[in-house]
């Protein structure tokens, strides 16, 4: 009952005015977003980060957590319509979204993604103020050892789920890890890769960094790509799923909210695993496998419910433990240090108001979502006509002045303009960015937390295995590393035993 009588005083935090009207702000340039192909959550929230810098704290993470969960709504409306994932994690939905479409049945679609996104969210929101609170309670016990080998789980989890090139990802994490060094050490007050610059002794800057990588990376790419955005916009049509779309849709939603919910929690997990996992679980239980591809409602409404409970859950160990699950999260970790609010196991009692006003705001949120997305999906269709030109010229502009009102320095805009290059070339060449900004997060957490276990147990390695916490989270990682070097050699020796049987054939043919 304590966790509900908090929920309550959240929902005092939510309802006033200001905060309410930050919880419809939120959610409606998030849904903007997730309609426009080449902006997404991680680019926009780094673009509105020196927004932030003056607003409470409970107010600047209500919006941009709304912004957030509110990407995922709209980008299945492009998604649907035209086959163009407004949102990465809504890759899956275009497969049978968009075939529904040409049958005429792109309303439907569009209702039932709504309404499961509305029941998965809400049931993820449950879930939160269930299981936050007593992880937060597991957590208080954590220390230095613990936060360490939690860090590590972390850049291994992030590297190897979050992306499809899994070196790809190791090389841009450990970039982040290098550029986390920059600045004074923190034990010893020694300086590090500043070339006797004085602006570089406090280290690189998270904001300038993010909005670099995210907001002007994905701008440059944008507005390359811009003419593949083009597109008959189909009829939306009636909304409403009927009864037979709700009989085969029940058990998708049900199913993608109980895999979305723990998925999300997992470093490097997120939308994008969540719904493929949701879309591959669908066709293994379907009694008609067979129309996965071709237009089936399961294929939208599993992994629409599961990318958005998913986008929920991860909430949980970034306000509980201090670790961001994906990029969107390390932002909004940036956004909270920015308001000198420092997420962990204290956070609950230090700053309830931040804690429970976001959860609470979660639930408004998904409520407005719903109201909003299912009225009003032929105005955000609309959006499509929009020049990315236009969008793009507008967001530099204001990424410029932003990056500057943060800290009132030029220098930092210097590093936003070059860690855009940076952004852009990584995607010109498949490297992805999220993993690169996660270990700049985790890479100063790991530092301080490594160092400061030497100290206790006066250079003995052994204090990572021998405390049962760490022991624990150690043995997690070897068995994801070994797991990783199993399958790639599983994978190496079927397509081995494959190309054998093919020249087999080919040698009996001739």
């Amino acid at each position: 009952m304590d966790a509900l009588g908090s929920l309550l005083e959240g929902f005092d935090v939510v309802f006033q005015p200001q905060n309410l009207l930050f919880v419809v702000l939120g959610v409606v340039i998030g849904t903007v977003i997730g309609v426009l192909p080449g902006l997404g959550p991680t680019a926009t929230i780094a673009l509105l980060l020196p927004i932030t810098f003056g607003m409470r704290p409970e107010s600047a993470i209500i919006m941009l957590a709304g912004v957030y969960y509110g990407s995922m709504y709209g980008g299945t409306i492009t998604s649907v319509l035209l086959r163009i994932p407004g949102e990465a994690a809504t890759a899956v939905t275009a497969i049978d979204g968009y075939e529904m479409t040409r049958q005429g049945r792109s309303g439907p679609a569009l209702g039932i993604a709504a309404f499961g996104s509305f029941i998965g969210g809400t049931v993820a929101v449950l879930g939160l103020v269930f299981v936050a609170p007593q992880l937060a309670a597991v957590a208080v016990r954590f220390g230095p050892p613990e936060f360490a080998a939690l860090t590590v789980l972390g850049l291994v989890l992030v590297t190897y789920l979050g992306t499809r090139s899994t070196y790809k990802s190791v090389l841009a994490a450990l970039l982040g890890l290098l550029l986390a060094t920059v600045g004074q050490d923190t034990i010893s007050g020694t300086s590090r890769f500043t070339f006797d610059n004085p602006d570089l002794f406090s280290g690189l800057d998270l904001v300038a960094i993010a909005m670099g990588v995210f907001g002007v990376g994905e701008i440059l790419h944008a507005l390359e790509d811009r003419n593949r955005q083009g597109g008959r916009i189909g009829a939306v049509g009636r909304i409403l799923p009927t009864r037979a779309d709700w009989a085969r849709s029940r058990g998708p939603i049900a199913r993608g909210t109980l895999l979305g919910f723990p998925i999300g929690m997992l470093p490097g997990g997120g939308g994008v695993m969540s719904s493929l996992t949701s879309y591959a679980v669908e066709k293994k239980v379907a009694t008609r496998p067979e129309e996965f591809g071709r237009g089936a409602i399961e294929g939208v409404a599993g992994p629409e419910t599961a990318n958005n409970a998913s986008s929920i859950s991860a909430f949980i160990p970034l306000l509980t433990l201090g670790l961001p699950s994906n990029a969107v999260l390390a932002l909004i970790l940036g956004a909270l240090m920015i308001q000198d609010v420092t997420p962990g196991p204290s956070m609950i009692t230090d700053h309830p108001e931040v804690f429970w006003g976001v959860v609470a705001s979660m639930v408004i949120g998904n409520i407005i979502l719903l109201v909003l997305n299912v009225p009003l999906v032929g105005l955000f269709v609309q959006l499509l006509r929009v020049r990315m030109g236009v969008i793009g010229a507008m967001a530099l502009l204001i990424s410029m002045i932003g990056v500057y009102t943060v800290n009132g320095s030029t220098f930092d805009m210097m590093v936003m303009l070059g860690a855009g290059v940076l952004g852009y070339l990584m995607r010109k060449t498949g490297f992805e960015a999220a993993p690169l900004v996660l270990a700049f997060v985790l890479g100063a957490i790991l530092e301080t937390a490594f160092r400061q276990s030497m100290l206790t147990s006066g250079g003995d390695v052994s204090i990572f295995v021998t405390r049962p916490f760490s022991g624990a989270l150690v043995a997690c990682t070897v068995l994801v590393l070994v797991g990783t070097v199993v399958g790639a050699v599983l994978r190496r020796r079927r397509g081995d035993s494959t190309g054998v049987l093919t020249r087999t054939k080919q040698m009996a043919e001739d």
